[in-house]
């Protein structure tokens, strides 16, 4: 990585808007779950936006969020035994998580870019990913979600409906509101000012 200066300017403003929308309880809450989730072995961050980046900077945390969203045996992502210290080792580290959370189930919207952590550019967007996928761990209920429930938003679920052949064809003698209908109003008796006059 290049070391950059300071922004100024537009960049600057940029920059300052991303880091409004970094939300301070929200960060609170996905600790908590992160640690009900993995286990007090990984630790706490020290409060922040800084803290929370560098908690997750290597892989390593996010690495054993996803695995432990999975049944024993079918763990996605490889943990090496010593966190990695090579920032190209770290990056892969957190693309491996990407890529198992998109295979979860997140929609690739939610998904924040690999510089938006390691160079701490969007850390709104890391918040984004972690909700995207706490909520889907809620809404799945296998038992492997651990910490509170309304933590998270349950997502929509799709509640398929089965008709009888009877049901459907009593649907083709119903004419639907939206059809319009024939009753009510119209334009009997209505005149719109007076008659043409024509004087010869």
């Amino acid at each position: 990585m290049a070391n950059k200066g300071p922004a100024y300017g537009m960049s600057r403003d940029v920059q300052s808007k991303i880091e409004k929308k970094y939300d301070d309880e929200l960060e609170d809450r996905l600790v908590e779950w992160i640690v009900a989730q993995c286990g007090a072995s990984v630790g706490r961050p020290e409060r922040g936006r800084l803290g929370f980046q560098v908690w997750l900077k290597n892989g390593i945390v996010l690495s054993r969020l996803v695995n432990s969203l999975y049944p024993d045996g079918s763990k996605p992502v490889k943990i090496p035994d010593a966190p990695p210290t090579m920032v190209f080792k770290q990056m892969e580290q957190i693309a491996q998580f990407l890529k198992a959370a998109e295979d979860y189930g997140v929609v690739k919207t939610d998904i924040f870019q690999t510089v938006d952590l390691f160079e701490a550019k969007d850390m709104a967007a890391v918040q984004r990913t972690l909700m995207a996928l706490g909520s889907l761990a809620v809404t799945k209920n296998d038992g492997n979600y651990h910490g509170d429930p309304n933590w998270f938003m349950k997502k929509a679920q799709e509640h398929k409906r089965e008709f009888t052949e009877s049901q459907l064809k009593e649907g083709k003698n119903i004419i639907g509101l939206q059809m319009g209908t024939n009753k009510g109003a119209s334009q009997a008796g209505m005149s719109y000012g007076r008659p043409r006059q024509i004087i010869s």
